[in-house]
């Protein structure tokens, strides 16, 4: 009986991450919070704790439903047993690999961090872009888009292999770029609690647009635009917290008021099923390769965006996109063509 409090204790502790931080206070050494170590220690478990707090919100309000959960919570449990090791083994290899490569070396200074941060943001951007517009990546990346509802566990939503992908890709261009490796592990803590937050729900935070600051950085709002389906809203919102390389590549997209976000995939899924959502994708994938004509053609569907088809009858999230923003001006050419004729009438 004791080993199973035991090992609900330690899950307990690796869930909120707060394994360090009683470390610390154990020890008496209270100077250590000054440190990086001490530092994240506190800064790390803030991430559960405030997904828990959105749970008990949901209840309170009565709009807690479990089934938007299921997802994020299988994804979590299958993952903490393998891909954080791969991701961690990605990241040393890459770093071993490439340093000697590196166009120029950074030292670990604040006016350096501001360029390391910005080279990450175009590293993620890269990794995020090829996410969804590379079919194979696509099928690491679905899973993480097929909660149909917002909140804070989507984050833990992933196939088990994105975060080595993502990472070998980040690490290698900023390893290249120059960026400090130290310095590089600091905007990996800082990245990753800062996207876990901006998928916080409208529960706790409703508008999610950060005043003044909206224009700036991309906030909870333009995540929430990211996660839609909508086909105004597809591929947009690529980076995480500096929305400069979205600006400069076109990618860019506020929220519209009057324009609700569907949560999810465009796919027909099967309602509320994680195994669908966590292979459903590869499935799709496997089932066209098998019955397309000539090997040039099952290539394609593997590195052509997803939508392609080797018909012509192309369904990808740019053609969806064009087509939608297209219909909407010429609703607007002709809602001005008719308020033009009334008043001259």
């Amino acid at each position: 009986m004791m080993e199973f409090f035991q090992a609900i204790y330690d899950w307990i502790i690796g869930f909120f991450g707060i394994g360090n931080f009683i470390k610390i206070v154990n020890s008496g050494d209270y100077s250590t919070f000054l440190t990086y170590k001490g530092f994240t220690s506190i800064i790390g478990p803030l991430f559960p704790i405030v997904l828990v707090i959105e749970i008990l919100t949901a209840l309170v309000l009565r709009k807690f439903n479990a089934i938007d959960y299921k997802v994020s919570f299988f994804s979590y449990v299958l993952n903490s047993f393998v891909g954080r090791f791969i991701s961690i083994a990605a990241i040393v290899f890459c770093i071993g690999l490439f340093e000697p490569y590196a166009i120029f070396k950074t030292t670990f200074t604040w006016y350096w961090f501001i360029y390391g941060y910005i080279v990450w943001e175009f590293a993620h951007f890269i990794y995020h872009y090829l996410g969804h517009k590379v079919r194979l990546f696509w099928c690491l990346h679905s899973t993480h888009h097929a909660p149909q509802a917002m909140n804070l566990s989507v984050s833990y939503a992933h196939f088990f292999l994105e975060g080595p992908y993502a990472d070998v890709i980040r690490t290698t261009v900023c390893i290249l770029l120059g960026v400090n490796p130290p310095m590089l592990f600091v905007i990996m803590f800082i990245d990753g609690f800062y996207g876990g937050f901006i998928h916080i729900g409208e529960h706790l935070m409703k508008d999610g647009k950060f005043g003044f600051l909206y224009k700036y950085i991309l906030t909870p709002s333009h995540h929430r635009v990211h996660h839609a389906k909508n086909p105004m809203y597809m591929d947009t919102n690529f980076c995480n917290l500096l929305n400069i390389w979205d600006r400069v590549f076109g990618t860019y997209q506020p929220e519209v008021g009057n324009l609700p976000i569907e949560y999810g995939i465009t796919r027909e899924m099967k309602p509320n099923s994680f195994l669908d959502s966590y292979f459903g994708e590869f499935a799709c994938l496997l089932k066209d390769v098998y019955s397309a004509p000539g090997l040039k053609n099952k290539f394609l569907y593997i590195f052509m965006p997803p939508g392609w088809s080797h018909t012509g009858d192309h369904k990808t999230a740019s053609i969806a996109r064009n087509e939608f923003m297209e219909s909407q001006r010429e609703f607007q050419q002709k809602e001005f063509n008719t308020f033009k004729k009334e008043t001259v009438m």
